[in-house]
């Protein structure tokens, strides 16, 4: 709780983990320290590989390739000064938060033992294991499903028993559109929730030539 009263409530971003068959969240986790800068790349999907075919030039085939790298970091350290008010963190530093950020990208055991089963009872083709959906949230504005591509932790301090103390965890992610996921999956209605909320965006911004001082273009 802050002494000033007229500072704004940050909000803070994070993952939240939703049952891939109910849609409901099942883990949710939040940054620390929300990041400091983010990069986004936009890949767009055009058709044909080759410049110069002008019947294909100005169409998409879908929505284009979208990524984000950005580091989270973790500091236990003033909870470590309080272990009466902050038991999880005295006893167990960074693990239980790291464990939650990992487990968008580990298979449960309960579903690699039901797999184990499924291949002893001689079943040729066992499907792959589903992982929860993985949403980014970087604000109300920005709601995303997506896959972590890259993730790569720094675990740079350690308490008395090896726990980590401090850490920054470097993701990378590319969002999840209606091509991977479908119009009435829950990822693919986020995806396109997000999507109006950026047309709408986009409508706010000047239309005109004029804007640029021509008189018609």
């Amino acid at each position: 709780m802050t002494g000033f009263p007229g500072v704004p409530r940050v909000v803070r971003g994070g993952f939240v983990l939703l049952d891939p068959d109910t849609g409901r969240p099942v883990r949710t986790v939040a940054f620390q320290f929300n990041p400091d800068s983010l990069t986004r790349t936009v890949q767009p999907q055009g058709i044909g590989p080759e410049p110069g075919d002008r019947l294909e030039a100005q169409r998409l085939k879908g929505p284009p390739h979208e990524t984000y790298r950005f580091d989270a970091e973790f500091d236990a350290t003033e909870q470590l000064d309080a272990p009466d008010a902050h038991p999880v963190e005295a006893r167990n530093g960074l693990f239980p938060v790291l464990a939650a950020l990992e487990s968008a990208l580990h298979p449960g055991v309960a579903q690699l033992l039901a797999e184990d089963r499924m291949a002893a009872l001689g079943m040729i083709e066992v499907a792959p294991v589903e992982a929860p959906l993985t949403v980014l949230v970087l604000g109300r504005s920005r709601v995303l499903p997506v896959r972590i591509t890259e993730f790569t932790v720094a675990e740079e301090a350690f308490d008395p028993d090896l726990n980590p103390i401090r850490a920054k965890v470097s993701v990378g992610a590319r969002v999840l559109t209606v091509d991977d996921l479908g119009f009435r999956h829950k990822g693919g209605l986020l995806y396109l929730q997000h999507q109006q909320a950026r047309e709408r965006f986009a409508g706010l911004v000047p239309r005109t030539p004029s804007d640029l001082g021509l008189p018609s273009l």
